[in-house]
């Protein structure tokens, strides 16, 4: 038996080495392209190219194992099958169970393996590369602005536009500035159509181009005289020049670590020490605005009572039509605060809700991915036998569809428990609990000795519903005659 044992596990560990190593290359060059215009025209040198890579590559190979193991599992026992080899084992008295249990062993050691990957290389490998890619943003600051917020990584500047623009989206739409190199806050003002940035390479300066705007700066002094006229100055541009000193940006360490404590940086130990905190957090939010939502209906149904009280009924009555004007705008500015102070509750109720969901679901799905190497063999193995087809072709076909299935199943069901339309816990196994009937279905099927549809029973099944109909369609007949 230790020669059938090796002899399986050999046929199993060649696909699987091969798969493996082809999806890893696959999903790093895809993580590569997408953060092409990161590196691309940056002065990046190769060795930090080659560290985002390597970060990369240990991010991506959580996700490569339970492919790897899905293919591989269909492609050799299909292989057996089609070669007639399954057939000789079996015939020998060998149970499926017994063929397959060295491929089990090897791959509850893969799960192990991608439960350490996700528990421990992971959140290091994430910590490494956001760091990485927020310091290369550094060596070009324009590429660090978000359009439609005010942006507060160039030193002295607050820069606010609407969007970028050009070949390498160093330009702007709708510029303002808020120039505050002078130290005495935002008395200098600065807005135009548009902005460019642009910079020689070894420079220490950036130039900010802009064009067809409007320049105003008050003029602050200690005098009280002149203060009181309001000194300003105010002027129009075709075109504007502002040199920005980026000295700070160009001699910092693409190594730093700024970023630290992200839910995806955690260890599961650190997220459950952390989560605690959150929440708590997060309750005593929910109860401070609570115990004001009290206060205020009852402060309204008091104010309530007191208007259907007959004694102030026509409490209004008692003043001037100016003071009545007074005390209805007073209310009403009250009630526009209260809407406004109820919407600004709501979005941050919101934020707080959504970064406590982050937490909880990154702590579930780390366990629930673990698992996933066991569970697509379980669907794999079985399909393998079933179909009887080894080398690339249907094998490869059938592993992706069941992936993206298990895949977009698990993105659906984050996204969902990530805006609390499920809990936490089934949102991370949903792709788990989706896939597991298909995995005891198969291997049942697959023990049994059965196909993948019985069309033999089906086809049975429907011939005997035609038989039951033309039989009634007679017995009418002869009923009639």
């Amino acid at each position: 038996m230790k020669t059938l044992d090796k002899y399986i596990l050999k046929s199993f560990l060649k696909p699987f080495l091969a798969t493996f190593l082809i999806i890893l290359f696959v999903l790093v060059m895809q993580a590569l392209w997408m953060a092409f215009d990161n590196f691309a025209g940056k002065g990046i040198g190769g060795v930090f190219i080659l560290k985002f890579l390597w970060y990369t590559t240990l991010l991506v190979a959580p996700q490569a194992f339970p492919i790897g193991v899905l293919l591989s599992s269909i492609m050799t026992l299909g292989s057996l099958s089609e070669n007639y080899e399954f057939a000789a084992i079996k015939s020998s008295g060998i149970s499926l169970k017994r063929i397959i249990r060295p491929l089990l062993f090897f791959t509850l050691f893969l799960s192990a393996v991608n439960f350490m990957f996700l528990n421990y290389v992971y959140p290091y490998a994430m910590l490494k590369q956001i760091n990485l890619r927020e310091n290369i943003k550094k060596k070009q600051p324009a590429l660090a602005l978000v359009a439609g917020s005010f942006n507060t990584e160039i030193p002295n500047y607050q820069i606010k536009f609407d969007k970028k623009f050009g070949k390498d989206d160093n330009s702007m739409k709708n510029v303002m500035i808020y120039d505050l190199s002078s130290r005495k806050g935002n008395n200098k003002i600065i807005t135009a159509e548009e902005g460019e940035f642009s910079s020689k390479e070894g420079s220490r300066y950036m130039t900010l181009t802009l064009k067809n705007g409007h320049f105003f700066e008050h003029h602050i002094t200690n005098n009280y005289v002149k203060r009181k006229k309001m000194p300003a100055s105010y002027a129009d541009f075709k075109e504007y020049t502002i040199n920005i000193d980026i000295s700070s940006f160009s001699n910092d360490n693409l190594d730093n670590l700024k970023y630290t404590r992200s839910y995806n940086m955690l260890s599961l130990k650190q997220l459950k020490d952390t989560l605690p905190d959150i929440k708590r957090n997060y309750d005593e939010y929910i109860n401070s605005r609570a115990q004001n939502l009290f206060l205020n209906v009852n402060a309204k149904e008091l104010h309530k009572d007191s208007i259907n009280n007959k004694l102030s009924k026509n409490i209004l009555d008692n003043f001037n039509l100016d003071n009545k004007n007074n005390i209805l705008n007073t209310a009403i500015s009250k009630v526009d605060r209260s809407i406004r102070s109820i919407s600004q509750n709501k979005d941050t109720f919101k934020y707080k809700r959504k970064v406590l969901n982050l937490y909880d679901i990154e702590f579930f799905n780390r366990v629930a991915l673990s698992l996933a190497c066991l569970l697509l063999f379980f669907v794999g193995a079985p399909l393998g036998s079933i179909i009887r087809k080894g080398g690339m072709g249907m094998p490869m076909i059938l592993a992706i569809l069941i992936y993206v299935t298990f895949h977009f199943s698990n993105t659906f069901g984050r996204n969902l428990a990530e805006e609390s339309s499920l809990t936490a816990i089934v949102g991370s196994w949903l792709s788990v609990i989706l896939m597991l009937p298909l995995a005891i279905t198969l291997t049942v099927r697959a023990t049994n000795d059965k196909g993948l549809f019985e069309i033999g029973n089906i086809t049975s099944k429907i011939k005997n519903i035609f038989k039951k109909i033309s039989l009634k369609k007679s017995n009418l007949n002869d009923d009639k005659n």
